[in-house]
């Protein structure tokens, strides 16, 4: 970080701080213009885990049974800057009995009285956003039981906080903290009596924000799909708050909820959840799909790509690809290495995924997440297909950087299958050889045939490729074709080593098949997960082969065993366990 961005955040913090303390001055307001109606989506394991006093934030854990939230100590940043975020009052409204009613307002009421006055990590434009939905979705249930004083005090620094955010918005960076910012805003001001004004200059600036910052395909420059989903959610809760208020949505609003719709739906795998690319998760169960019905947007999918994404799906079965290039730049920091990669998911089960973020995990495991080979694609000498720039001093943003730039892509309907065709030149400039990957889903959705080939596509990248030999070895430039599975995918060797089965936990077995010129190996992974303490152990399908020739073709299937039924009944349900 330079000199001039250290002294910008200063200044930030600076004027923060003295918004913060400047807000206490404002009038408190008496009540809500309409009772609130809580829409945000808990974690009822969360939520009892929370009430026990095992406080999970950012993968840190911190027990406390005896001392309130704001006593213990933070372990690190992000730890503390979850917990001033309140989404954790979801969890404890998810549970909803006395006892995780009497934790919600010790530490709501604690949160006031410790940090209420201003400063601190808590007054960002952001987090206070994040934190005044909370409290105004929840109120009702916070304020059952209380006095008419602590009533009082919840609404005063309710307005203050709303306040604070009518002047420091535009200090919250773009993308999902500004998002959080004008929402929180907008979601407070026209709940609170006499607040109107206030929310007022932020309708417009969220339409502006609208217009700036969702592309055309309805995504973001990070790719990140969980993000996609935390903005597309604001979108709705505003759009939602302002027809309770008598108002009508800005066009460019509601234009930007009917541009994200079809592709968060392109992002949906067959059980819900969300393909997990780019620093995002799976999504709480039921968060998507709860999402998609309250923006009343017609169900539809987009033909082409979705924030850079390709969707295959039949009958049971989903697979989404990464056919674009990583974001760059400023959008980059969370940015993976993951151009051609895919996820299969069937029924309600996942199969073959990524590795995912692993940035509740430390510095380490962040990078190694973000690297080529924690995804299910084909990776040359180990190398990724997209490097990570130093880390800037002070914020340790590592940007990506020589990435993919050619990334053709098409998508066709055969007729035995749908297919999908793509290529990218993120190993050209090193080895020479451009990467192609023809994925064929078949109709009924029980084979998934892949075929990967490595070329030298003009005389420049033969001789590169002839140097690359000379470096590495004659006999060729060692490439492995990485397939993760699940944690819950009960994988093994098959006929003699040369395929594995796997069996899903809802009965069906799939098998992996290949053409018999690599050596297949079924090796450890892992599984990152951001609600876990330690990541998950898993394996992984690997093909290990050498390009010695300017073209190289390895072909391989994934299909369902014959004896797997084409409807299978998967009722079981997987209790979460956060804490293992």
């Amino acid at each position: 970080m330079s000199f001039f961005d250290r002294l910008a955040v200063r200044g930030a913090q600076v004027k923060n701080r003295y918004y913060a303390y400047r807000a206490q001055r404002e009038e408190a307001a008496k009540g809500f213009v309409y009772q609130p109606e809580p829409r945000t989506i808990g974690s009822f394991a969360r939520g009892r885990q929370l009430v026990a006093g095992n406080l999970l934030f950012a993968g840190y854990l911190v027990e406390s049974q005896d001392t309130g939230l704001w006593e213990v100590e933070s372990p690190e940043t992000t730890f503390d800057a979850e917990r001033h975020g309140f989404a954790w009052l979801d969890d404890l409204a998810a549970v909803g009995d006395s006892a995780a009613r009497a934790k919600a307002q010790k530490w709501v009421w604690g949160w006031i009285e410790a940090h209420g006055q201003g400063g601190g990590l808590g007054w960002s434009a952001d987090l206070t956003g994040r934190r005044v939905i909370r409290w105004v979705n929840h109120a009702l249930f916070l304020l059952s039981g209380k006095s008419r004083e602590e009533t009082e005090i919840f609404y005063k620094s309710l307005s203050a906080q709303t306040w604070f955010l009518s002047r420091r918005w535009q200090s919250a960076r773009p993308g999902l903290p500004r998002f959080e910012a004008l929402t929180g805003l907008i979601y407070a001001g026209l709940a609170l009596q006499g607040r109107e004004e206030l929310a007022d200059p932020a309708i417009k600036a969220l339409a502006e924000e609208c217009e700036a910052q969702i592309d055309n395909q309805g995504g973001l420059p990070t790719r990140n799909p969980e993000e996609l989903l935390s903005v597309f959610t604001l979108l709705t809760w505003a759009a939602a708050a302002l027809h309770e208020s008598g108002r009508s949505v800005p066009p460019a609003h509601t234009a930007a909820i009917e541009r994200i719709a079809p592709t968060l739906r392109t992002l949906r795998h067959s059980d819900g959840s969300l393909a997990r690319f780019h620093g995002g998760g799976r999504g709480l169960e039921g968060w998507l799909d709860h999402a998609l019905a309250a923006s009343h947007v017609a169900a539809s999918q987009t033909d082409g790509l979705a924030m850079g994404y390709a969707r295959l799906s039949a009958r049971r079965t989903s697979v989404v690809i990464d056919a674009s290039p990583p974001p760059r730049g400023p959008a980059s920091g969370n940015g993976h290495a993951s151009t051609l990669a895919f996820e299969l998911t069937s029924g309600r089960r996942p199969l073959i995924v990524n590795c995912g973020s692993g940035e509740t995990f430390g510095l380490e495991w962040r990078r190694a997440g973000r690297a080529t080979p924690s995804h299910s694609t084909l990776c040359i000498e180990g190398h990724s297909s997209a490097r990570l720039s130093q880390p800037q001093r002070g914020t340790g943003f590592e940007a990506m950087i020589e990435a993919p730039v050619q990334v053709p892509f098409d998508r066709t309907e055969t007729p035995d299958c749908a297919r999908f065709q793509g290529g990218h030149d993120g190993y050209s400039s090193q080895f020479g050889l451009t990467h192609a990957r023809t994925l064929d889903l078949s109709y009924d959705g029980r084979s998934l045939s892949g075929e990967d080939m490595l070329l030298a596509m003009d005389p420049a990248a033969t001789r590169r490729f002839d140097r690359a030999m000379a470096a590495f070895s004659q006999e060729g430039v060692g490439f492995d074709i990485r397939l993760h599975l699940h944690p819950d995918v009960d994988a093994a060797l098959d006929l003699g080593g040369a395929a594995v089965s796997m069996a899903l936990k809802s009965g069906e077995i799939w098998v992996f098949r290949h053409d018999g010129l690599c050596e297949l190996k079924l090796e450890p992974s892992v599984y990152l997960e951001k609600t876990r303490l330690k990541p998950r152990a898993a394996q992984q399908i690997v093909l290990s082969a050498r390009a010695s020739e300017h073209k190289t073709r390895i072909r391989w299937t994934l299909s369902k065993a014959k004896e797997t039924a084409d409807a299978v009944r998967d009722l079981n349900r997987d209790d979460p366990e956060i804490f293992d």
